[in-house]
């Protein structure tokens, strides 16, 4: 593999240590692949749920790059979930596309369009697609480096979804402790016991439309 190809793996390796942005390391990824491997267009995509979203895109020439959601158990994302590895896609108007492993990538003229799985063991949490409009032949450690971006881009996916994931169980614990707290307020200044007092935080909530945390803040705040 190349010093050049080695420094950008490097690069990609520095954001996520940073604790960079999904958004950022995504960033420089399409960046550097669009430039390098002189595709025409390049997407990014996120899984959410049973899709995956565009994320981070580029095109350099026609801009004519469909950004749309694409589910995961048909066409070539189920195709490169199944090989677990970056794939070819022939579209045949009459065969209809095919998928093709590395070892049968055309190397005159080349390929077309790629499409890169962001692996985390097993789970597919994502992928990139390089579109050329003129075919490009791949040179085995470019399939290496591809390679390598996706199980990297992976692990960044899956550590941002269990951040998420963090984050939201603090947001659940703190917005516990605020109604608890609440019910606490509400049978001193109301007199109402405290089993009325938590039904009573669900009904302000209906009648005023905020959600809970805002309801027993305000109450917690306002005493």
């Amino acid at each position: 593999m190349s010093d050049e190809l080695l420094a950008a793996l490097q690069k990609i390796a520095d954001h996520i240590s940073r604790g960079d942005t999904v958004d950022e390391t995504l960033a420089s990824v399409v960046e550097f692949v669009t430039v390098f491997l002189g595709c025409d267009e390049c997407c990014t995509y996120v899984r959410q749920g049973d899709k995956l979203v565009p994320w981070v895109w580029k095109h350099t020439k026609h801009g004519s790059l469909e950004r749309t959601a694409l589910p995961v158990d048909c066409g070539f994302i189920a195709a490169v979930q199944r090989h677990r590895a970056p794939i070819a896609v022939v579209a045949d108007s009459v065969k209809g596309a095919t998928f093709k492993g590395f070892d049968q990538w055309s190397t005159n003229p080349g390929e077309t369009f790629v499409c890169v799985p962001f692996l985390l063991r097993r789970q597919l949490l994502g992928a990139i697609t390089l579109r050329h409009w003129r075919p490009r032949p791949y040179r085995r450690f470019e399939f290496r480096f591809l390679s390598s971006i996706g199980y990297m881009l992976g692990a960044e996916l899956g550590i941002a979804r269990l951040e998420k994931q963090n984050s939201d169980l603090v947001l659940e614990l703190e917005t516990q402790q605020l109604v608890n707290s609440a019910k606490g307020i509400l049978p001193h200044d109301l007199g109402m016991s405290e089993s009325k007092a938590y039904l009573a935080l669900p009904r302000q909530n209906l009648q005023k439309k905020p959600p809970l945390r805002e309801v027993a803040e305000a109450i917690f705040l306002g005493c």
